[in-house]
């Protein structure tokens, strides 16, 4: 009886981490520890949850070529097992507590995630100190998140929008890290050691990479005292950063890659911008129009709507810490796929030319304003929109001012951003399949 009453507990638990939260009326505020380690906190004590989210930025774009993926496999051993805990231990205290961590890596960034109950809340954070200051990197979860990782390789060697995707970086970004796939290649995840994996984890994991945002049921004094106790003890500066902005080199061809399948997968691209360019606001609204705003974006009217080519077709844009890019993908018949290029390229000119139409502009911005709210529907996600905010440098009043400045995005602004992003001769495209007449 007592198992099943702690497994009903449980369950329920894990039910109230899950469901989603009401949209939140957001306060953030900066928290600075004794010892200067900062956060930025949104107190919800509406619910007895924390959501933790931090970043160390450098991430995979850091790997060294011969040792591509050791950020990801690092990221993918930080919750197994730490300090006086194993890795089967340590995920069993996990599981006990119903605390959820975990950590990913992507070309800029190393991430963790960590969700507790407010009464586990020391526990939660000690783990969280655990895997970052004192990974156990042993045999057996070496191995097998190894395994898991090649086994994902493998998987993604036949898959073509990975294959599509990969070749496209390995085309704009040649002789920089960004070409390097943040999973690595087979090849250079069997080299990887235990010894690279502590060469990563003391240089890159280190306070003046991190950016933390907390939301939920905590008070900024207390957040103060665990944010000492949790990464006091991580070194204050990590290895030198080399890695130099860049742009993306607008081939303007289309490379194909012969694989028998019914369908040609194929991604395609212009250099965009970083976040803090002064067009970024118009630029996101002319992309919603064009490929961003799913059924009602002018390219799923022209190649999905008006002529069944594509069951899916769009575009958006990647602001990365050393460039940009606007980035698109579309999968059609392998007779039909020369059209849907064709159109694709015809849209880019026609906006490029005449720029959204004032409907065009008005509904869009209605729909990002208006959508806004459900990205802020739990505390996870909120952590995640406070780190990002202080990423890209946006400054801590900016939910008070993003609506306005998407308002303020005039026609004149839009087809300026669309002359100088959206030039059809620059789209450099990577097709996976059998494509006819390309």
């Amino acid at each position: 009886m007592v198992g099943l009453k702690h497994r009903a507990f449980a369950a329920l638990v894990l039910l109230a981490l899950l469901l989603p939260l009401p949209a939140l009326a957001v306060t953030v505020e900066k928290v600075v520890s004794p010892k200067g380690v900062e956060a930025w906190l949104v107190q919800d004590h509406a619910n007895p949850i924390i959501s933790v989210e931090i970043a160390f930025k450098g991430g995979a774009a850091l790997d060294p070529a011969p040792k591509s993926g050791l950020a990801e496999m690092t990221a993918g051993l930080l919750d197994e097992g730490a300090g006086p805990y194993d890795s089967q231990t340590f995920q069993q205290k996990l599981e006990d507590l119903v605390i959820t961590l975990n950590f990913d890596a992507g070309r800029d960034s190393l991430r963790g995630h960590l969700k507790t109950l407010t009464t586990n809340r020391d526990t939660a954070f000690d783990l969280l100190r655990l895997s970052l200051t004192q990974p156990r990197f042993d045999k057996e979860p070496v191995e097998r998140i190894r395994g898991q990782i090649l086994s994902g390789l493998m998987r993604e060697s036949q898959d073509p929008n990975s294959v599509a995707a990969r070749r496209w970086f390995q085309t704009v970004f040649a002789g920089h890290a960004y070409a390097q796939s943040p999973h690595g290649t087979i090849e250079t995840v069997k080299t990887i050691q235990v010894g690279d994996l502590r060469w990563y984890s003391h240089g890159q994991l280190a306070r003046d990479r991190l950016t933390i945002g907390v939301v939920g049921d905590i008070t900024p004094a207390e957040l103060a005292q665990v944010l000492d106790t949790t990464f006091g003890a991580l070194p204050a500066a990590g290895m030198a950063d080399t890695i130099g902005d860049t742009a993306a080199k607008a081939t303007g061809g289309v490379t194909v890659i012969e694989k028998d399948n019914p369908q040609t997968v194929a991604v395609f691209g212009v250099p965009g911008i970083k976040r803090d360019d002064p067009d970024w606001y118009a630029a996101y609204v002319t992309n919603y129009i064009l490929g961003g705003g799913g059924f009602s974006s002018r390219l799923t009217e022209e190649v999905r709507e008006k002529r069944g080519l594509a069951y899916s077709v769009y575009s958006y844009l990647m602001p990365q810490r050393h460039a940009g890019l606007i980035l698109g993908g579309v999968a059609t018949e392998n007779s039909r796929f020369a059209e849907s290029i064709r159109l694709i390229r015809a849209e880019f000119q026609r906006m490029r030319d005449q720029g959204p139409t004032e409907k065009e502009l008005t509904d869009a911005k209605t729909y990002l304003n208006g959508s806004f709210p459900l990205q802020q529907d739990s505390t996870t996600a909120i952590a995640g929109l406070l780190v990002q905010i202080q990423v890209d440098h946006l400054g801590i009043d900016f939910l008070d001012r993003r609506n306005a400045m998407i308002d303020a995005v005039t026609l004149e602004d839009a087809k300026r951003a669309a002359v100088r992003l959206l030039d059809p001769a620059a789209l450099t495209i990577v097709a996976v399949g059998r494509p006819a007449g390309m």
